[in-house]
């Protein structure tokens, strides 16, 4: 089901490639996590285009070069399409797993801070906040702040219309994305607090963890 929905993704124009930085790995659970599907180490510089994932007891910490935050749980992929920390221009696809974006507050004009699954849109301005994807639905956790979600590919979201309507998710709140929609339709609501402890578990990286003493 997740490869017929890779698969219908719209073709994305790609930034310009090359080893343009991006950032560095911080922390990683060795050796259940990779880069471009070589073993990742700690303290190792990310380019635009790589991909980080993790096997099942994997977890990988990257830190952007504007300053934000990605802890990737186990049994994800991520890929950093692109981040210009100068005109503040971030774009990442995750394809499947859990992911915790800490990120700093854009100030320029025009700057972005997107993330991408395969049936949602995550936009935010300065923010800290949790995506996972499985099963054909994305959760959206806010910590902080406020973030957009507008659903693609067929998924809906806001009312029973069939309307691709995007949300705003604030502190506190969460809200799932499917290609089924509710009798209500999808709004944000309260999140559980087992649910918040549980995305704050599962995207949760030792700070020194594969870090060579």
């Amino acid at each position: 089901m997740l490869s017929s929905l890779l698969t219908a993704l719209p073709a994305m124009p790609q930034p310009q490639t090359g080893n343009q930085p991006a950032g560095q790995i911080n922390a990683l659970m060795i050796p259940a996590a990779t880069r471009n599907s070589q073993p990742a180490k700690a303290k190792e510089d990310l380019n635009w285009n790589d991909l980080l994932q993790t096997q099942h007891s994997g977890r990988v910490r990257a830190g952007l070069k504007d300053g934000s935050i990605l802890s990737l749980g186990s049994d994800s992929e991520l890929r950093i399409v692109q981040h210009d920390s100068a005109s503040q221009q971030t774009s990442l696809e995750m394809d499947f797993g859990k992911i915790r974006s800490q990120v700093v507050k854009i100030n320029k004009p025009g700057g972005k801070f997107e993330m991408k699954t395969p049936n949602a849109v995550i936009g935010v301005i300065g923010t800290d906040f949790y995506v996972g994807f499985e099963n054909n639905a994305t959760t959206v956790i806010c910590y902080k702040g406020k973030v957009s979600v507008t659903p693609t590919n067929g998924a809906h979201t806001g009312n029973n219309s069939g309307q691709s309507n995007a949300v705003t998710v604030s502190a506190g709140q969460m809200v799932v994305v499917t290609s089924e929609i509710p009798p209500a339709g999808f709004q944000p609501s309260d999140t559980p607090p087992a649910t918040l402890q549980a995305s704050l578990t599962d995207t949760d990286i030792p700070t020194n963890a594969g870090i060579p003493h």
